[in-house]
C-alpha cells in the first residue's frame, strides 16, 4: 500500500491558499486594467481549488481535476492574473506523493500544454521563454511530490522495522521468562514432591520428624509462587516489563540445601567465592545462567536420574566460567532432549558460551562455560 505525503494538517492547507489566492488576487487585479472585473463567480472558482485539497488524504485522485477546470475556467473567462495557480501547483505535488503518478504528470502535461498554446496565441517571444520556464516547473512539481512519496515511503519502512525490532525484542523476553518459569516451577514441585513422599513416609513410621518436611514443603511453595507470580506479571501485555531481580551465585547454596533436604547427597565446590562474583568478573546474565543451569541439572537428577549423590562445581577457567554438575544416576538412558536442557543451552547459547553433556559411569555430567565480562543476553525492559 501507498503511503501518503501527510505533511501539514488539511485545513490549514485549505486555509492558507484559499487566503493567498482570493486575497492576492484582489491585490493583483487593483494593478491590472482586467477587461472583467471579480464578480461572485470569479471567487466562487478562487475558492474551488483550495476546497479541492480537502479531498488529499480521503480521495486524492479528485484533486487535480477539480484545481485544473478551477483555474482554466478562471483564465479562460478572462479574469485578472494573480496567484490562481497555488492550488493548481500543490495539487500536482500532493497528488504525485499519494502515488498517483500517471495523473500527476498528466496534469503538469495538461498545464503545460496550456502554457505553451497561450505563448504561441500571443505571438511573444518573451512569453515563449516565460512558457518554457512554466514547462519546466510543471515538471519539477512531478518531481517534487516523487520525492515526497519516496520520503514517506522510507519513513514508514523504517517505522515498520523498528516495530519488527521491538517485538523480537519484546518476543525474546517474554522467551527468556518463560524459560525462568519452566525452571522455577520444575525445580520447586520436585522439591515438593520428594518433600511429601518423606512426610507421607514419615506420617505412618516416625511422625515426629514429620514437622521439617512439611516446612520444607511451605518454604518452597511459598518461595515459588511467589516468583512466579512475577514472571506472569511480566508475561502480561499490559504489564511493565520489570521483572524482580534475578537471582545471583550466593543464591546456589539454597538449591543445594533443597536438594539435600530430599535426600540427595551434594557436595558443593565452589572455587568462585562470593568477593569475586562482582560485575567485574561476571554480570547478572551469567550469575541467573549459572544458577538456572544447577537449578534444572539438581531437578532433573532428582526427578529422572534415580542418582543418590551429586557434585556441583562453581570454577573459574580461563576467561570462563565453569558450572558443573555430576550425579551417578542412570544419565539420559536415551530419552529425548526436554524443555529443561533445551532451555539450559539457549541460556548458555545466548550469552556466547557452551553446554556439554557428558556421559559417565554411571551418572551423567552436565557442564556450561559461560564468558566473563560479557553484555550478551542482558535483559532489556
Amino acid at each position: 500500500m501507498q503511503r501518503r505525503f501527510q505533511g501539514p494538517p488539511t485545513s490549514f492547507i485549505v486555509i492558507a491558499v484559499a487566503l493567498i489566492q482570493v486575497l492576492g488576487t484582489v491585490f493583483s487585479a487593483s494593478h491590472q486594467a482586467s477587461l472583467r472585473p471579480l464578480d461572485p463567480l470569479a471567487f466562487m472558482l478562487l475558492l474551488a481549488g483550495p476546497a479541492a485539497l480537502a479531498f488529499r488524504t480521503r480521495r486524492p485522485a479528485v484533486m487535480l481535476p477539480i484545481t485544473l477546470a478551477a483555474t482554466s475556467s478562471y483564465l479562460l473567462l478572462g479574469y485578472a492574473w494573480g496567484p490562481i495557480v497555488l492550488s493548481l501547483a500543490l495539487s500536482i505535488i500532493l497528488t504525485a506523493a499519494a502515488g498517483l503518478r500517471w495523473q500527476a504528470w498528466l496534469g503538469a502535461g495538461i498545464s503545460a500544454a496550456a502554457i505553451l498554446l497561450m505563448a504561441v496565441l500571443a505571438g511573444d517571444e518573451t512569453g515563449l521563454v516565460r512558457a518554457s520556464a512554466g514547462v519546466a516547473w510543471a515538471a519539477i512539481l512531478v518531481l517534487i511530490g516523487e520525492g515526497f512519496r519516496r520520503r514517506g515511503e522510507r519513513m514508514a519502512e523504517y517505522r515498520r522495522r523498528r516495530e519488527a525490532a521491538k517485538q523480537a525484542e519484546r518476543d525474546e523476553y517474554r522467551l527468556t521468562l518463560a524459560r525462568d518459569i519452566h525452571d522455577v516451577v520444575a525445580h520447586s514441585l520436585s522439591m515438593i514432591n520428594v518433600q511429601a513422599s518423606v512426610a507421607l513416609h514419615l506420617g505412618t513410621n516416625d511422625p515426629e520428624k514429620l514437622r521439617p518436611a512439611l516446612e520444607a514443603i511451605k518454604a518452597a511453595s511459598k518461595e515459588s509462587l511467589a516468583e512466579v507470580r512475577q514472571l506472569l506479571g511480566v508475561l502480561r501485555d499490559d504489564a511493565p516489563l520489570s521483572p524482580a531481580a534475578p537471582p545471583s551465585l550466593g543464591r546456589i547454596t539454597e538449591l543445594v540445601e533443597d536438594a539435600r533436604r530430599g535426600g540427595l547427597e551434594v557436595r558443593f565446590e565452589n572455587s568462585v567465592g562470593a568477593d569475586r562474583a562482582g560485575p567485574e568478573h561476571l554480570g547478572p546474565a551469567q550469575q541467573e545462567a549459572a544458577y538456572r543451569i544447577v537449578q534444572e541439572a539438581l531437578s532433573n537428577v532428582r526427578r529422572h536420574s534415580g542418582a543418590a549423590s551429586a557434585v556441583v562445581l562453581l570454577e573459574v577457567a580461563g576467561n570462563a566460567l565453569r558450572v558443573r554438575i555430576d550425579d551417578d544416576g542412570g544419565g539420559l538412558r536415551g530419552a529425548p532432549t526436554g524443555n529443561g536442557l533445551r532451555g539450559m543451552r539457549e541460556r548458555v547459547e545466548a550469552l556466547g558460551g557452551t553446554l556439554g553433556l557428558t556421559p559417565l559411569e554411571p551418572g551423567l555430567r552436565v557442564e556450561a562455560n559461560l564468558p566473563l565480562n560479557s553484555n550478551k543476553g542482558e535483559r532489556q525492559p
